[in-house]
C-alpha cells in the first residue's frame, strides 16, 4: 500500500494540477513542466464536454478547491501571523512560494514523497526561496512512525506556536480504511500545538448532488487513467462531521464553494458543487 502512493499514477494528477495553476494564474512560469502542458492540451476537449453537459469540469473544481483553501489559510494567518503551515502532498502546488511572498511572519513546509520532494525542492532552490523558513521534507501518511512519519514532521515544528496542515488532491485516492489512521494520528500530533488546523480538500457522493451517477463514472475515470483508485468517502456532510469527530478532532467545517461565490474568484458550476473543503479544528 504504502508503495501505491509514491507511483506515477500520482504524478499524473500533480503535473496536470500543476498546469491548470499555471494556466490560471496561480502558479508562476518555473512551475510549468513540458508533460503538464502536454497533459492538458490532451485533456482540453474532454474538459470541454464535460463543462457543456455537467455544468463544470476537473479544471473546475481544481480551482474551486484551490481558491478556498488559500482562503481559509488566509483567514488563519490573520488570526495567527506566526502560523506554521505543512502541505502534505504538496506536488507543484504554488502556494508555499506566494503565502511567503505575502505573509514573511509564517513558516511553511512542504512535504511529499521522495521523489516528488527532491522534484520540489530543486524547483524552489532555482527560484530561491528556499530559507530555514521555508523548506522541503520527505513524508509518508501511511507509515505509522519513523523519520518520515507525519508524528515526527509535526515533533520538528515550533511546539509552541500554531499549525495548519493541509492536504490537497490526495485524500480520495485512498479507501475510508486506509486514510482513517492518517487523519487520527495526524489529530493526536496537532494537540501538541496552540491551535492545530486541518485543511484538506473531499469529493463526497451526497444523493442529491445532479449527476450522482456520472460522478461515480467519472471517479472510475479517473482512476483508469491515473492507474489508482479514486474513493467517495461520505454521504452527508453529518456522516462526514461524525467521522472525524471519531479519528480525534474536536470539530469539523465543512465549506461548499457554492457560499464563496460572491466573494472568491472562483468559477461557478451549475448546481451543487461536488468538490468541498473541510476544515477540521484539534481538541
Amino acid at each position: 500500500m504504502a508503495q501505491r502512493l509514491d507511483t506515477s499514477s500520482i504524478s499524473f494528477t500533480a503535473l496536470y494540477t500543476g498546469q491548470v495553476w499555471v494556466r490560471n494564474g496561480l502558479s508562476g512560469p518555473g512551475f510549468r513542466t513540458p508533460a503538464g502542458a502536454l497533459l492538458y492540451g490532451a485533456m482540453t476537449p474532454f474538459e470541454a464536454v464535460g463543462k457543456r453537459l455537467m455544468g463544470g469540469n476537473i479544471r473546475t473544481f481544481l480551482l474551486q478547491r484551490h481558491h478556498l483553501i488559500d482562503a481559509r489559510l488566509e483567514a488563519l494567518i490573520a488570526d495567527h501571523p506566526d502560523l506554521q503551515i505543512v502541505e502534505i502532498a504538496c506536488g507543484l502546488s504554488p502556494r508555499g512560494s506566494r503565502l511567503r511572498a505575502r505573509h514573511p511572519g509564517i513558516d511553511y513546509v512542504e512535504a511529499d514523497l521522495p521523489d516528488m520532494a527532491r522534484r520540489k525542492q530543486r524547483l524552489l532552490a532555482r527560484q530561491g526561496t528556499l530559507d530555514d523558513r521555508h523548506r522541503v521534507e520527505t513524508v509518508n501518511i501511511l507509515v505509522a512512525d519513523g523519520e518520515h512519519s507525519v508524528a515526527a514532521l509535526l515533533r520538528r515544528l515550533d511546539p509552541a506556536r500554531p499549525v495548519a496542515v493541509v492536504t490537497e488532491g490526495l485524500i480520495n485516492y485512498f479507501d475510508l480504511a486506509t486514510i482513517s489512521p492518517f487523519w487520527a494520528r495526524l489529530a493526536e500530533g496537532l494537540k501538541a500545538f496552540p491551535r492545530g488546523v486541518y485543511l484538506t480538500d473531499n469529493y463526497p457522493l451526497y444523493a442529491n448532488m445532479r449527476f450522482h451517477r456520472t460522478l461515480k463514472t467519472l471517479g472510475g475515470l479517473l482512476g483508469a487513467l491515473s492507474r489508482s483508485n479514486v474513493a467517495f468517502h461520505f454521504d452527508s456532510d453529518r456522516a462526514t462531521g461524525a467521522h472525524f469527530r471519531e479519528q480525534g478532532f474536536a470539530a469539523l467545517t465543512v465549506h461548499d464553494p457554492a457560499d464563496y461565490y460572491g466573494t472568491l474568484p472562483i468559477p461557478r458550476t451549475r448546481g451543487t458543487p461536488m468538490v468541498r473543503i473541510l476544515e477540521a479544528e484539534a481538541a
